[in-house]
């Protein structure tokens, strides 16, 4: 499949944590690694700067970013595919929730507290 003169492209999965430039992102990979001594496992994040020519991705998208030739000082890395959408995206409207309207209904209503001269609502305790 590979030819000699062509290396693999690298492929990472990660999450867009900020969009402030245009066709730009910047995306949040995660990798586990264990620790040399200890082999307790470890959560390691690096950013990358990701160019995204359409400027399709939001923050909180779930992208596989490729690696390729420098397009800028910074950039070399490209988004190939969003893989997952924003979770407020994707998510379903919630229902009315029937325990917070029922104690609202079922309470009373309280009379307006009477004011010095005897008046509902005023608090002036003046005569109209």
């Amino acid at each position: 499949m590979d030819t000699q003169g062509q290396a693999r492209k690298t492929t990472k999965v990660g999450t867009v944590v900020a969009k402030k430039m245009r066709k730009t992102v910047t995306v949040e990979v995660e990798r586990q690694v264990r620790h040399p001594l200890y082999r307790k496992t470890l959560r390691r994040k690096q950013a990358f700067l990701v160019h995204d020519e359409n400027e399709t991705c939001k923050v909180g998208d779930i992208v596989r970013i490729v690696e390729t030739r420098p397009v800028s000082r910074t950039k070399r890395w490209r988004v190939l595919a969003v893989v997952g959408l924003t979770p407020e995206l994707t998510a379903s409207p919630l229902a009315a929730d029937p325990l917070e309207t029922a104690p609202a209904a079922a309470a009373p209503a309280a009379p307006a507290p009477e004011g010095p001269g005897g008046e509902a609502g005023t608090g002036t305790g003046e005569p109209r």
